[in-house]
């Protein structure tokens, strides 16, 4: 079986890897310049499967029947396809995979702004017209507790170990 990806180091490459490291199963990779162009070729019949993000450029294809969806890598549904299973409810224990954001500022950056910027975000996870974009695009905010650098950083360690292994073990890394 061939899986495409939207490239080396990419979300869609980095859930593959995570997928095979799960199931202890090898597939091909087939790496593409962008989730556009693999798309196009599972949607013709050249690739098997992609694991990636529900975006407004695949929800189409999704809804639209031309793709099937196996299961969300979401620990609860996701509410734009309530239909469908996690991929721990079919019996993958533990299987994870989200694409998050992060805000950053640079080192030493005073701290008055580091707390205008923390206070900003929280403002905005607020606000319902926020919130409605952001299920539009098919993402969910954090809880205001989680948005925090002190949550992100303790989220940056479990992320990185838990990437760390199936990378390890797929011997494939980022350019």
């Amino acid at each position: 079986m061939t899986y495409a990806n939207a490239g080396l180091g990419s979300a869609s490459h980095l859930c593959g890897l995570l997928f095979m490291h799960a199931i202890e199963t090898q597939f091909t990779t087939v790496s593409y310049k962008g989730t556009g162009p693999a798309m196009n070729d599972l949607l013709g019949g050249q690739v098997d499967f992609i694991c990636d993000a529900q975006t407004p450029g695949t929800a189409g294809s999704i809804q639209g029947g031309r793709v099937k969806v196996y299961g969300v890598t979401t620990r609860a549904r996701v509410s734009t396809l309530p239909g469908i299973p996690t991929l721990e409810e079919q019996g993958l224990k533990g299987f994870e995979a989200v694409v998050w954001r992060g805000l950053y500022a640079p080192k030493g950056t005073p701290p008055p702004a580091l707390n205008k910027l923390g206070f900003s975000l929280r403002e905005a996870l607020r606000d319902p017209e926020f919130r409605s974009n952001l299920a539009k695009l098919g993402t969910e905010p954090v809880p205001e507790n989680r948005a925090t650098p002190e949550a992100l950083r303790n989220l940056l360690k479990l992320e990185i170990d838990k990437w760390g292994a199936a990378i390890r073990k797929a011997g494939k890394y980022a350019d």
